[in-house]
């Protein structure tokens, strides 16, 4: 954990959970991407051992071959194309689609003359057609137009001799037959990943908004009322300063008073949603931490909820931050114990191999003005391969300690 760096703005540095999201998503896509090409490159192969079963000129298998590598490379691209239909906006856009779609016109066109295939004519076009950003309704529809077609031409090749009535002959016609419903059922996949991606991230929303605005409703009801009292005290005092001087003056008294218990209120509300249990706390971090692909290791006290969280709560969430942000991200090991003196807490983690030492920053500045308050002490170690930071607070501190936060 290295100690400090420029300030970075939260906008540009992602939750460790929504980069390990992120990455896993992006995993499935490869996923996706490398099934359509697999099936894509093995029907090309197939087609063009066909070609080259044929005796004669090879013409036929060096244009089934090269062009159908060809075709494949146009079908990448519109599958990258693919990869954000979701967010694409309404129309088609040719700009992007027209020159895959042009090569495998012209690639179904050379191969199904060279093979005298009106099968291998039309599954190039079939397949790039299918693999363009249609609705679902009309996606699935389209399937089982393609597939209807291409087994009706299949049966036309047979019947006019371009394809062999036994087994062996009939392999490239089927996985022809077969690979626009194969590549859809791959794409669909997808769609169904991220459907279920947004939805949880539209579920975390939600639950934050809902939040806040418990809160918020919580903040407006407590300093409403006070502020209407206040309001109706100060009034009164300055009906009363002419009159009743002294009645006056206690009504200011009491407005004052009033403003005590509106900004103790306050603080009652912000410890109520600040206080977590110093073993949830550390569990929290631990979970974070293994979520951001780090190897944790963990050793909670039993009786950790009865430390100090005012005081101990901010450290374990700032130096896990600082694990995740200027640590080499391999491993880390949290330690929340009973010493004699009170409690202790030690965060260590892997530092990058021959990187510079960088000075304290402000965050643990911050932690050592805190701790210090508290009456408790902060040590910070860097070994050859490890940063660690040691918290110390003392046992009896519960009180001080909310007493400092405030």
């Amino acid at each position: 954990m290295r100690s400090t760096s420029p300030v970075v703005d939260p906008a540009d540095d992602p939750p460790p959970g929504a980069r390990q999201l992120a990455r896993g998503i992006t995993a499935t896509w490869w996923y996706t991407v490398s099934a359509v090409a697999f099936l894509e490159l093995f029907l090309v192969l197939v087609w063009t051992l066909q070609a080259l079963a044929v005796p004669g000129d090879a013409t036929a298998a060096f244009v089934v071959g090269v062009g159908g590598l060809i075709w494949w490379g146009s079908t990448i691209v519109l599958l990258a194309d693919y990869r954000h239909r979701l967010d694409a906006e309404p129309g088609i856009a040719w700009t992007r689609i027209a020159l895959p779609l042009l090569i495998a016109v012209g690639y179904g066109i050379a191969g199904g003359l060279v093979l005298d295939s009106w099968l291998l004519a039309l599954m190039p076009i079939a397949q790039s057609v299918l693999l363009l950003n249609w609705p679902k309704g009309v996606r699935l529809r389209m399937v089982v137009l393609t597939t209807v077609v291409l087994v009706l031409v299949a049966v036309a090749d047979a019947a006019r001799g371009a394809t062999e009535i036994a087994l062996p002959g009939w392999i490239p016609a089927l996985y022809a037959i077969l690979i626009p419903a194969m590549s859809v059922s791959s794409l669909w996949w997808w769609d169904v990943l991220v459907t279920v991606d947004r939805a949880r991230a539209s579920e975390a929303r939600l639950a934050a908004t809902q939040e806040r605005l418990r809160v918020a409703t919580d903040v407006h009801d407590l300093q409403g009322h006070h502020l209407q009292v206040i309001a109706l005290q100060l009034e009164l005092a300055e009906r009363l300063m002419r009159i009743d001087p002294d009645a006056a003056l206690e009504q200011l008294r009491a407005a004052r008073v009033s403003v005590d218990e509106a900004r103790q209120g306050t603080r009652d509300l912000a410890t109520r949603f600040r206080s977590v249990p110093l073993g949830d706390e550390v569990a929290n971090a631990r979970d974070l931490l293994a979520a951001a692909g780090l190897s944790v290791e963990a050793d909670i006290a039993p009786d950790a909820d009865e430390a100090p969280s005012s005081a101990l709560g901010p450290v374990i969430r700032e130096t896990t931050t600082n694990v995740l942000r200027h640590g080499a991200g391999r491993r880390a090991r949290l330690d929340l114990r009973r010493v004699d003196d009170g409690w202790r807490y030690e965060v260590a983690n892997d530092v990058v191999t021959g990187a510079a030492a960088h000075p304290v920053g402000s965050g643990l500045d911050g932690m050592r003005r805190r701790i210090s308050e508290a009456g408790g002490t902060l040590e910070i170690r860097e070994d050859a391969d490890e940063f660690i930071v040691s918290v110390t607070v003392p046992r009896s501190d519960v009180s001080t300690a909310d007493g400092q936060s405030r």
